[in-house]
């Protein structure tokens, strides 16, 4: 099927998938809503299918590509679930690596983000993607199921989880100690979380289009934050320019870009709310940040 991009949709119909991506229109309103703008021969059910993932779309790094190597994990996470799963990914040849935390969107461990690990792996980088639903069974293989089943978890205890995946990363033996953490959506709000929650262990922190954290909480912070935001993700930036006072008041490290018409999600390359350009340009940035900060 043929990647639909942003600008052949009306910005309503991205503004409802947004909407029922991040649970705040059920399905039926969801399909309800969505109907209205499907005219002109072009059916509902389509129109869907335009909307939803494609997550051939977004393999960039093919999981046995020889420059690799991957691998399920498991590691304690005793205030949180308990046990936890995860991707890890390193390059096939060396020692040790700086490491990378990856923290998915509100829809536990989808290929998206396990191609994300595997990219940074390329790249030279031990990157450890969690997956939140580990507790529920793991990724159910669709991203309505995962939305559901992660709404279902405590974010407190999700943070506990990726806090000790963190520290996991820190005291492994293929790690050279400096950890930096990558995020999406509520990935991208839970970065925070981590810079917060352990700043002895974050050196680096990559937040795309992530909800700020309490303007209180922002003296915890020691790493340099990269934070990288959509210009039609209104949600979001409502809450920036108070956080990036806080940041600038308390004398922290931080660059925040955001990205001109594009939207929510805009990293993500499965979903026409994909940018080619802006997906490229963040990436390249945020690569640049660790090569500075991590190695």
């Amino acid at each position: 099927m043929e990647r639909k991009q942003a600008h052949q949709f009306d910005q309503k119909v991205l503004d409802l998938y947004d909407d029922f991506a991040h649970g705040r229109l059920s399905r039926r309103e969801y399909i309800a809503r969505i109907s209205a703008f499907a005219v002109g021969g072009l059916s509902v059910e389509t129109l869907l299918q335009n909307l939803s993932p494609n997550y051939a779309w977004a393999e960039q790094v093919k999981p046995d590509d020889p420059r690799i190597k991957t691998e399920t994990i498991s590691y304690a996470s005793p205030q949180g679930a308990g046990e936890m799963k995860g991707l890890l990914a390193y390059p096939a040849t060396g020692d040790k690596f700086p490491a990378v935390l990856v923290i998915h969107e509100n829809r536990g461990l989808n290929p998206y983000i396990e191609d994300v690990a595997r990219r940074l792996a390329v790249e030279g980088f031990i990157a450890l993607a969690p997956d939140a639903l580990t507790p529920l069974g793991g990724y159910p293989g669709t991203d309505d199921e995962g939305r559901t089943m992660q709404a279902k978890r405590d974010n407190n205890e999700m943070r506990e989880d990726f806090l000790a995946a963190a520290k996991w990363l820190d005291e492994n033996p293929k790690s050279t100690g400096k950890v930096g953490v990558v995020g999406f959506c509520f990935g991208g709000g839970m970065v925070y979380q981590m810079a917060i929650g352990a700043p002895d262990v974050i050196d680096a922190a990559v937040a795309f289009y992530g909800r700020q954290p309490d303007a209180a909480d922002v003296p915890k912070i020691k790493a340099p934050l990269l934070i990288h935001n959509a210009g039609l993700d209104q949600r979001i930036l409502d809450g920036a320019p108070a956080f990036e006072q806080a940041l600038q008041n308390n004398g922290k490290k931080f660059t925040s870009y955001t990205y001109s018409n594009v939207n929510h999600g805009f990293h993500n390359d499965s979903t026409p709310r994909y940018d080619d350009n802006a997906a490229k340009l963040a990436w390249k940035r945020t690569l640049d940040f660790f090569q500075a900060n991590l190695k």
